[in-house]
């Protein structure tokens, strides 16, 4: 049995750590309601039907703002939600279940629930395919052996057409490097699907080390592609991966958000320097947005072209886990 490395130990013990920082300062601003949110429309009834707007998650609810207004009133909706995320009127959103668990929930257009189901750990990742078909999500989770003090993780994807659930992508088959591939310390994290709602790209990591993983729902296998990509993010042409990119491929130096070309494998480092430790969103086939947070915890969503060209600019303070819906 393979163990982790020291370095991977520690640098998966300060994830966990940050995490759970997170997580306690969302339970401090679900307490303190949504009177702390500027130009809030309390209570909204909102849809996600196709148009010019973000969902995103603001004071831990799912909530909508106009793209051609970011800084102009949001409206947020009854829904409690730590990660959401939307496509062509489907929404997944994980919320907490009580104190100390959390559901995936499936929503409709009108975030009606569909279906809803218990989550082990704590939220990271959620993922709606372009189709509204498939959806993913990835939790931090405790207990595994091999995780020695820290998180591992555990990722999943739901086919709603058919109600197929992979509790674990760690039960598919796994090629690494062109040769069948087997460890007890396999994790995969931030799931991202390609249009023809089959294949998927992931993030695997085993031995200490990180690879962007293509994946095959339907046979259950998962291949590597190529190493050093967290959290990737397919873009809506199909033809780049947006995502983070561990500076010096340590951790612990921080994620420069990057893109990489599926045809020739180059890597474009953004215009953005400030670590993103997010999965970023495709905007349109030509920006990228993702979450930032201030040392107190506090999250904002910022844009920043994919070709490396500009500046980045925010979107909406308070805010996160954006997503466009049209």
């Amino acid at each position: 049995m393979t163990e982790l490395t020291t370095r991977a130990r520690v640098t998966l013990a300060a994830v966990t750590t940050l995490v759970l920082a997170a997580v306690a300062i969302g339970y401090v601003q679900l307490a303190k309601g949504r009177a702390d949110i500027p130009d809030t429309v309390p209570a909204a009834s909102i849809t996600l039907d196709p148009g010019p707007r973000l969902l995103v998650v603001s004071d831990r609810h799912a909530a909508t703002v106009s793209r051609g207004e970011p800084s102009g009133s949001r409206q947020v909706s009854g829904v409690a939600c730590v990660r959401v995320y939307a496509a062509a009127g489907t929404g997944v959103c994980i919320q907490p279940d009580t104190a100390w668990s959390y559901q995936l929930v499936v929503l409709d257009r009108e975030l009606r629930p569909t279906r809803s189901f218990a989550v082990p750990g704590l939220p990271n990742r959620a993922r709606v395919s372009a189709s509204g078909r498939m959806v993913a999500w990835t939790t931090f989770v405790g207990g595994d052996s091999y995780s020695s003090g820290g998180f591992s993780t555990r990722t999943g994807i739901l086919d709603t057409r058919t109600g197929t659930l992979v509790s674990t992508l760690e039960e598919f088959a796994v090629t690494r490097d062109g040769k069948p591939y087997r460890n007890v310390d396999v994790n995969f994290w931030g799931v991202t699907f390609t249009a023809d709602d089959n294949a998927f790209y992931a993030t695997m990591a085993t031995a200490g080390r990180r690879y962007l993983i293509r994946g095959d729902f339907a046979a259950r296998t998962v291949r590597t592609v190529t190493d050093n990509v967290e959290c990737p993010s397919l873009s809506p042409d199909g033809t780049r991966i947006a995502f983070k990119q561990a500076v010096g491929g340590d951790p612990q130096r921080g994620w420069r958000l990057s893109v990489l070309d599926l045809a020739t494998m180059a890597v474009t480092n953004l215009a953005e320097t400030t670590s993103v430790d997010d999965q970023p969103a495709w905007l349109d086939d030509h920006t990228v947005a993702y979450t930032l947070r201030a040392p107190d915890g506090t999250p904002s969503i910022w844009s920043t072209p994919a070709d490396a060209t500009g500046r980045p600019t925010k979107l909406l303070d308070q805010a996160e886990s954006p997503a466009a819906l049209g």
